[in-house]
């Protein structure tokens, strides 16, 4: 939870999460969603407190880092040091694009920019392990991702769903089309091949 200190650092084995923070008067901002190889609470080691929350999307399955040792981490292991490094910078590219998308995308380019970036994403860290699967998210997510009403949002997504990219379902959205996704959005696709895995 935001504002709380743990003796723990994590890195994501299995499922999907989300980072976000919250207003005083309950609205939730979606920061980033979380796949296997990502780090938990990276920020918390260097800021003190955990600067954002984080929750589940599906079952997720954790290894458990002790704080404490980052430093000795960053001494001892520097080939370990330098893949933290890359996932932290990682995380910015991804937060940069994020931001590009927000301040400059409309809301349709800015739905099918999340949805063909969470699919590809899944893809590469093997979520879907061959099959097709649904990301497991709802439109409330989407909404609060891209920081857009959810009536909006659900104007948007039936827009994508009649042009035939997207399809919802009870257990998240089906992408159908990730490549018409990416020709809406402007977005040249995901390109991280060797991601590091602590």
């Amino acid at each position: 939870m935001e504002g709380s200190h743990s003796a723990h650092l994590f890195t994501v084995l299995s499922g999907w999460g989300f980072r976000y923070k919250m207003l005083d008067d309950g609205r939730r901002r979606i920061l980033n969603y979380m796949m296997p190889g990502d780090l938990i609470g990276l920020q918390g080691s260097l800021m003190g407190e955990m600067q954002h929350s984080v929750e589940a999307l599906s079952p997720v399955t954790l290894c458990v880092f002790e704080r404490d040792k980052l430093g000795t981490l960053y001494r001892n292991y520097p080939d370990l040091a330098y893949d933290l490094t890359w996932i932290a910078a990682q995380e910015e590219r991804i937060l940069d694009e994020n931001l590009l998308s927000i301040g400059r995308r409309s809301a349709l380019e800015r739905a099918a920019y999340l949805l063909a970036f969470l699919y590809q994403r899944a893809k590469a860290t093997n979520l879907f392990k061959g099959e097709r699967v649904s990301i497991p998210i709802t439109q409330q997510h989407v909404a609060d991702t891209l920081g857009l009403s959810i009536v909006h949002t659900n104007k948007t997504l039936k827009k994508l769903g009649e042009r035939k990219l997207i399809r919802w379902a009870d257990r998240g959205c089906d992408i159908l089309d990730d490549e018409g996704l990416m020709k809406i959005s402007g977005w040249d696709g995901y390109h991280e091949k060797n991601r590091p895995f602590i």
